[in-house]
């Protein structure tokens, strides 16, 4: 429902589309509130998520009295979507997909009547670069079809299918009647506006070739036993969020949705990180897509190109490097949360983990049978040589925390990863480079964090150097082999977490944001992706029935159509943060592997209620 211009649907009423290039959201109530095209990171001409109708929707849903959705859900290992609607008159089905592999940037909803006569209304408002443009529409017949032509700049849209609704104030709206075993299809297309506009596509076609390609995908996932169907759609996420031809992977198709409503953590997250890309196509590998993975390996090869020391820790979809960060005032933000804000200032960020999350995965990559080629092992060696140089240097760490640059132990273990891999590079698969210095450098980073990255007084790492303070990102400490799972230290610092870092409903949050380490005004909702790397924990460590119990609980934040935001608001019992996000969907797939793996004879639970967060001093 509308508030009076404020946007209410909440995040977790809305199902993701993709054609692999872009994603469009689609509420509950049959509104695309956001789409941007022809690319992730482009301009939205839908951007009601953010604001109000003003700034761009389009609603095909029933008019008539009693309407309400009696389930939705994706076809079978698709991102085709359906709603069943009921009426006091009738049924209808509406199928919402992008066509894919076709080359072409459309949305097509197609109706279908299931019973009795239902009365449908469509409300479009196309509204190009972020809202603030209406364009100049206009009404003509095509081979004696009716179309709906918008155009501005740049950019045009055409929607065909016929019952075009009528012009007023800047929107269309219009009706029409759908009776039993009747179809209608409508489909809004984007095109450059100095082009010719689109013909109609042949739907029946476009929706057998969509459903052929995702199944055909799907089918190549190697089984998880155990939450097999979170697992398939958390790949299907990720694959989703991987551009076509440049093998991109965004860490969210959305911006500046809100890690605490009202408040002012609202980011830009359609853009590639190399951080979380890299943890992507781990997860993908782990289930068969290595194809996917060596596309993502060229895309980091073109994009870090040129002089190691300008590398960035993100990346435009086409490896672009200008993601300045401003304001957009024309939004009042999802929620009322402001500044809603596109481009993203922590690209001009040191962030030392960067280097070590690539190493680790190419390793993978190769212990897959992927060879390195004349470019990319070159290139990896200049990472290390960028990494050396910046040796002493302190970072923002992999929360990106704008307050002072500290020496994160996190970061500096992650530095450690990537001098191990590549002196295991030269070790055993022969590969050339300096390995004395590697190993060198290695066996150094890893004094210096055993010195001042842990506290053995209280027997746990800290967030930083001289700091007392938790970090959840610690949990990756074993899973790149710095330490085993279940290595003394590493239990206490998993107590550590448990103490200072769970909130109430037994969800981890990422540090104290109270500390004022990131700069930023305290509060915000915990991070979903810790919390799987704590399940990731429990069961590498016998804790077999706790990590279960808080994977059930995670996978049931999960919307009805599997999708998981940035973060989790337990009071609330509402979604957070950009949505749907890469790196909640791959730390899932991380946390049913580990369950998978697990001995099979599970642990009594030692997992108890958890008592409101105490903060030790």
């Amino acid at each position: 429902m509308w508030l009076s211009g404020a946007m209410a649907t909440p995040i977790e009423d809305y199902a993701l589309l993709s054609d692999l290039h872009t994603g469009a959201l689609v509420s509950r109530n049959g509104s695309i509130d956001w789409l941007c095209l022809p690319r992730f990171d482009s301009p939205s001409v839908f951007g009601a998520l953010l604001g109000n109708k003003d700034h761009g929707r389009w609603v095909v849903a029933p008019s008539g009295p009693g309407a309400r959705v009696l389930h939705r859900a994706y076809l079978d290992s698709t991102f085709i979507l359906q709603t069943h609607w009921r009426t006091d008159s009738g049924e209808v089905l509406v199928t919402d997909f992008m066509p894919v592999k076709d080359r072409r940037a459309s949305v097509v909803r197609r109706i279908e009547g299931l019973s009795g006569r239902v009365d449908m209304r469509q409300e479009l408002e196309v509204r190009f670069n972020y809202g603030t443009t209406v364009p100049w529409m206009r009404r003509d017949r095509q081979d004696g079809t009716e179309r709906l032509l918008a155009i501005a700049g740049p950019g045009a849209m055409v929607l065909h299918g016929g019952n075009i609704p009528h012009g007023s104030d800047h929107r269309h709206t219009g009706s029409f009647i759908v009776g039993e075993k009747e179809q209608v299809d409508l489909e809004l297309v984007w095109y450059p506006s100095h082009r010719p506009a689109p013909e109609p596509n042949d739907i029946d076609a476009c929706l057998a070739s969509t459903t052929a390609y995702w199944r055909k995908w799907s089918g190549l996932c190697v089984d998880s036993a155990r939450y097999q169907e979170p697992v398939l759609r958390s790949l299907l996420v990720l694959r989703a969020l991987t551009h076509e031809d440049t093998g991109g992977i965004v860490a969210a198709p959305t911006t500046s949705l809100p890690e605490e409503f009202g408040g002012s953590r609202n980011w830009d997250y359609r853009f590639c990180w190399l951080r979380d890309a890299a943890l992507t196509l781990e997860a993908m590998m782990t289930h068969g897509y290595s194809e996917e993975a060596l596309h993502w390996r060229n895309w980091l090869l073109r994009a870090v190109a040129g002089d190691p020391d300008d590398l960035q820790i993100m990346y435009a979809v086409d490896g672009g490097r200008d993601l300045p960060e401003r304001i957009l005032p024309q939004f009042t933000g999802h929620a009322g949360a402001l500044p809603v804000r596109i481009g993203n200032g922590a690209v001009n960020q040191y962030q030392a983990d960067v280097v070590g999350t690539v190493m680790v995965a190419l390793a993978r990559l190769r212990d897959r049978g992927i060879e390195e080629d004349g470019f990319s092992w070159p290139l990896q060696r200049a990472l290390l040589g960028f990494l050396e140089r910046h040796l002493e240097d302190p970072d923002h760490g992999i929360w990106e925390v704008r307050g002072v640059p500290r020496f994160f132990t996190h970061s500096r273990v992650m530095m450690w990863a990537a001098f191990d891999r590549a002196a295991q590079a030269a070790r055993q698969d022969g590969l050339s480079g300096p390995v004395e210095i590697w190993e060198a450098l290695r066996d150094g980073l890893r004094a210096e964090i055993m010195d001042k990255g842990y506290d053995a007084g209280r027997n746990t790492f800290v967030q930083s150097y001289g700091s007392s303070l938790p970090d959840a990102a610690l949990l990756q400490l074993p899973q790149v082999g710095f330490l085993d799972y279940d290595d003394p230290r590493m239990l206490g610092t998993v107590e550590f977490l448990e103490h200072e870092l769970l909130n109430p409903a037994g969800l981890l949050h990422r540090y104290r944001s109270d500390s004022g380490v990131d700069g930023l005004e305290p509060g915000e909702n915990p991070f979903l992706a810790c919390s799987f790397w704590l399940v990731e924990q429990y069961a590498r460590t016998g804790r077999s029935a706790e990590a279960v119990a808080l994977m059930d609980q995670l996978v049931g934040y999960a919307n009805e159509v599997g999708l998981l935001s940035e973060e989790y608001d337990t009071s609330g019992d509402r979604m957070a943060g950009n949505f749907p996000q890469a790196f909640s969907h791959l730390a899932l797939v991380r946390a049913a592997d580990a369950i998978q793996s697990a001995p099979a004879a599970a642990q009594p639970s030692r997992r108890q209620p958890v008592p409101p967060m105490e903060r030790s001093s």
